[in-house]
């Protein structure tokens, strides 16, 4: 199936140049790097690593609780006042995110009813060739839809690109942690093979890590800080598209592992 919106893939370099500042010269154009210089990226990202020191040790999770596998990308919707009859979507899982009026964490910690549901699929609905050139499985369902995991559980996320409409990088923020990148590649993931090299010894700690076009990335965290917290791309395009989840984290024991009331004077949005 061809994709019915046709994309301006032209790129540009531009420089952009400050005036009046005190330390204030002229740019300097240089050759840049070819585009395509997938190898020499990929060999510097494979490179980076943690300090795993005495002062700062790599606390990565050895096991895993939770094994998820998010398809990221973009997705079109039946639009009978488009142009083509189709809006341009972005989704986990096929799953386009939708917004509520009500605040989710206020929602959670209120239990208040019909603003979101916890059946988040922690895997595509149905998997398919995701890194393929044909686009396939462009469809998307809307939803208010999280991911709920028990506190101090390990959780081991695979955030895999997908080949629909227009593959590229897209950067990935995880709101309340920090997570280790123990893998990386290109095509698709493959559970059996890849998790064999996955670097659990000092992988780099990050909040945010790109989704390289046509390939994947596995982070792993401990969810020990409750609340309810969004996983989105960072290009605000696809975030405002529906390209973002949320995980909830219930409480803990104790009252240091449990999520705290909003105060009184909390502004209202």
């Amino acid at each position: 199936m061809d994709s019915p919106i046709d994309i301006d893939n032209r790129t540009a370099t531009a420089t952009l140049h400050y005036t009046g500042t005190l330390t204030s010269t002229p740019a300097v154009l240089t050759d840049p790097p070819s585009r395509n210089a997938t190898a020499t990226a990929t060999k510097f990202a494979h490179s980076l690593r943690s300090l795993n020191s005495a002062e700062y040790p790599c606390r990565v999770p050895r096991e895993v609780d939770h094994h998820l596998l998010f398809a990221i990308g973009l997705g079109l919707n039946p639009c009978s006042t488009c142009a083509n009859g189709y809006r341009a979507v972005a989704d986990i899982n096929n799953v386009t995110f939708v917004m509520p009026s009500v605040s989710l964490l206020n929602a959670h910690f209120f239990n208040i009813a019909g603003v979101f549901t916890d059946d988040f699929p922690g895997n595509p609905p149905a998997p398919y060739d995701y890194t393929a050139t044909r686009v396939v499985n462009m469809g998307t369902t809307m939803g208010t839809r999280l991911y709920r995991v028990r506190y101090n559980a390990s959780v081991q996320v695979v955030l895999q690109g997908t080949g629909m409409i227009f593959p590229e990088n897209h950067p990935i923020h995880l709101h309340g942690f920090n997570f280790f990148a123990v893998g990386k590649g290109l095509g698709n993931f493959d559970s059996e093979k890849d998790t064999r090299s996955f670097n659990l010894d000092d992988p780099v700690e990050r909040n945010t890590i790109v989704v390289p076009s046509g390939g994947w990335v596995a982070i792993r965290f401990i969810a020990d800080n409750p609340g309810v917290w969004f996983l989105h791309c960072h290009l605000e395009v696809h975030t405002s598209w529906g390209l973002k989840m949320a995980f909830i984290v219930e409480n803990g024991k104790g009252p240091n592992q449990s999520l705290l009331p909003p105060p009184n004077d909390l502004p209202k949005c």
